[in-house]
């Protein structure tokens, strides 16, 4: 068996029975989202403290979401309408959460580590929902289901993340997770995104410079979101950008015939992704929101509920 993990603050630290073992769990959970009554008890009279720093939609409703569907409460903290505002600091903030006995915390900040320093202070089981360039290790999880559904298998495959990957904590929590089951992985992008330094974050990684080369029998494409401010002005214009990095129906082509295209949200369509390869058959951005949802209730209940389930029948639907 697997060790049991007590909070989920990355995907580095974790070996690949650890993460198997989380994939194979969720998929009692994916079934339960294709049922009728998606409601329930396992976590009833549970609460969970969702305290997101910085903005989000999808992982935070994700959460909130996943916490319902099991039956369980959630306080939710947001930056903007809380006392941070006034100056409060991360340390008192979560004092204050803590003080009112959640069973969990979900925490995104954009300090890298900041679930980390949490977690350090706090007896409850705290779950990393980004922090910084660091890493978002619930969106690589998330991204390993979705892959192993299409595709079988997530040993040996050639992947290619392609956009701003010096800034993206998706990016790094997918390379540390694909690269423990030795998949073969190129980065491209502008240069300034794609420095040498990425190359010591993993084996078997590359950095390609030209989109055509590095998508070349590639088996899975995983587009990241571009952060519009960055891409304004003479150091890389709009439109250059769009020339040489827009992942394209013509472009995919490159790939294997059944490559899969990923995405984490939200999509800048028309920017580093075609809206025909957004919506066509290799895209699995919606499975990847379901597959969130899953993956996400599956952790809720293992740190809150304890031992794993193995089938859906496992679990009850509420009253």
């Amino acid at each position: 068996m697997p060790e049991r993990i007590r909070h989920l603050l990355d995907i580095e630290s974790l070996n690949t029975e650890q993460i198997t073992a989380l994939l194979d769990q969720s998929k009692p959970f994916q079934e339960i989202q294709r049922m009728p009554l998606k409601k329930l008890a396992t976590l009833r009279g549970k609460s969970v403290a969702i305290a997101f720093f910085e903005p989000s939609t999808r992982t935070r409703i994700s959460f909130a979401t996943a916490a319902a569907r099991l039956g369980a409460d959630s306080m939710q903290l947001q930056a903007e309408t809380s006392s941070l505002k006034k100056g409060e600091s991360l340390l008192d903030t979560v004092y204050t959460l803590e003080a009112m006995k959640p069973d969990c915390i979900v925490i995104r900040h954009s300090a890298s580590g900041a679930p980390h320093f949490v977690a350090e202070r706090l007896p409850v089981p705290v779950i990393n929902a980004g922090d910084g360039t660091h890493e978002h290790p619930t969106q690589a999880l998330l991204d390993a289901l979705t892959i192993r559904d299409r595709k079988g298998r997530l040993e040996g495959l050639h992947v290619t993340i392609l956009g701003d990957v010096l800034h993206s904590r998706v990016a790094r929590s997918n390379i540390h997770l694909l690269a423990k089951f030795g998949a073969h992985i190129r980065l491209c992008g502008p240069p300034m995104w794609v420095p040498r330094e990425l190359e010591c974050l993993a084996p078997n990684l590359t950095r390609v410079p030209r989109l055509e080369q590095a998508l070349e029998d590639a088996d899975v494409v995983i587009v990241l979101r571009v952060q519009l401010e960055r891409i304004h002005g003479p150091a890389l214009p709009l439109e250059e950008y769009i020339l040489q990095y827009q992942l394209t129906e013509a472009r995919l082509r490159r790939a294997r015939p059944d490559a899969i295209v990923l995405h984490p949200g939200p999509m800048n369509r028309g920017i580093e992704i075609e809206p025909a390869v957004a919506d066509g058959p290799q895209s699995c951005v919606r499975e990847q929101v379901t597959n969130g949802l899953a993956v996400r209730m599956h952790l809720l209940y293992l740190l809150i509920g304890g031992a794993p389930i193995d089938s859906p029948g496992a679990v009850h639907a509420a009253d």
